[in-house]
């Protein structure tokens, strides 16, 4: 260990075999547990990617459609002008529901229908469909809803019963008391602040600005970020209380090992089937990972971020890239995990440090360009 994480483990699947699986450093701040082979820690927004599996399957076997609208599933959401919104807003990020009107409680994590009412019927923050604005937390309970309004179960049991068990993958949404023993400590600084170094961009008239620098600004402007990263939660606290772990909060609280990830992800850079399970159809997955949805990203700093399906195919700041037909997910604990189409690649790095946005992904880009590297 370089000493920059504190703990961490990764992962890579290469052509259906794991040729990595390496874990090390220490599960808490006081150093007093080490990390070992089935540690498993919260991955954050990595969770999303799972969701997007499990989206993926239901619209494989026609239960969502994409084009459909999100009330024709779940009638509530008809209301305060969201009664166009589609199914491929949700997922792509563009239902301009990317945070909450009414401040949210810390307590109320375990209580699914406080937030999904909520989310129904509050007012959107523009026009659905018009912008891609990153839905940090919305994200996983408005798709979950949608989940359990045609499959009748939540996407945490969902997803254990449809993809987990059959393939023996160690990942939850919504741990059990049993597994908490072995949950690695999240070390959070607060939620970050917009960065100083691009701030003062808000002062900058606009005709001296190109047009990426303009996106910036944009986004600095209309204050996304804090909209959908409320400043009221403390991650410092959040994260390692057994409220959070024990809810099912499917956009940031996924649990897993960086084995199981790399496993899932290399299931679907192969084909999508193992040892006669078919976990997607190659033409879904190919839809789910093509280029769907352009920033700028109202949220993301009006930064050029590309989605899938759910996915992430395109993150400026992590090894995640179109143009390499990569699609996964990062966190912003600095932890991600990817499949790489090209290659039959399946790629996850966990941590439970986290690290300034400048270095937050430093590590996960530092081991992926060394194995593609000797690739």
């Amino acid at each position: 260990m370089s000493g920059h994480e504190l703990g961490a483990t990764l992962a890579i699947e290469y052509d259906g075999q794991m040729v990595v699986n390496l874990w090390g450093g220490y599960r808490d701040k006081q150093r007093k547990h080490s990390w070992a082979n089935d540690t498993i820690v919260n991955v954050f927004s990595v969770t999303k990617g799972v969701v997007a599996i499990c989206a993926a399957r239901l619209v494989e076997q026609g239960k969502l459609d994409l084009e459909q609208t999100v009330a024709h599933y779940w009638p509530e959401y008809d209301c305060e002008g969201k009664g166009a919104t589609t199914v491929f807003d949700l997922l792509c990020h563009r239902a301009a529901m990317h945070g909450f009107r009414d401040s949210i409680l810390e307590g109320h994590w375990h209580d699914w229908n406080f937030f999904t009412k909520l989310l129904a019927h509050q007012r959107p923050f523009g026009v659905p469909g018009a912008k891609q604005s990153y839905h940090a937390l919305t994200f996983g309970w408005l798709v979950g809803e949608l989940i359990k309004r045609v499959d009748g179960r939540s996407v945490g049991q969902y997803f254990q019963d449809e993809i987990a068990r059959p393939l023996e993958i160690d990942f939850k949404i919504g741990l059990d008391a049993s597994d908490i023993a072995r949950c690695a400590e999240k070390v959070m600084s607060r939620t970050p602040k917009i960065l100083p170094s691009i701030d003062f961009m808000r002062y900058c008239p606009d005709f001296i600005l190109p047009k990426t620098l303009k996106n910036i600004k944009d986004a600095v402007c209309c204050d996304d970020f804090h909209v959908a990263f409320p400043a009221n939660l403390d991650p410092a606290t959040t994260v390692n209380s057994r409220s959070w772990r024990l809810a099912e909060i499917p956009a940031a609280n996924g649990h897993a090992t960086a084995a199981s990830l790399a496993m899932l992800y290399g299931i679907l850079s192969n084909g999508g089937n193992r040892n006669g399970f078919r976990l997607l159809a190659p033409e879904t997955i190919d839809i789910a990972t093509k280029i769907q949805s352009n920033g700028p990203d109202t949220v993301l700093f009006g930064l050029p971020f590309k989605f899938g399906l759910g996915f992430m195919v395109d993150s400026p700041t992590t090894p995640i890239s179109s143009t390499k037909r990569r699609f996964g997910h990062s966190g912003i604990g600095g932890e991600t995990a990817f499949g790489d189409l090209e290659n039959g690649v399946g790629f996850a790095f966990l941590n439970n440090r986290q690290h300034g946005l400048r270095d937050l992904y430093k590590t996960t880009n530092q081991l992926s360009r060394a194995f593609y590297r000797l690739l």
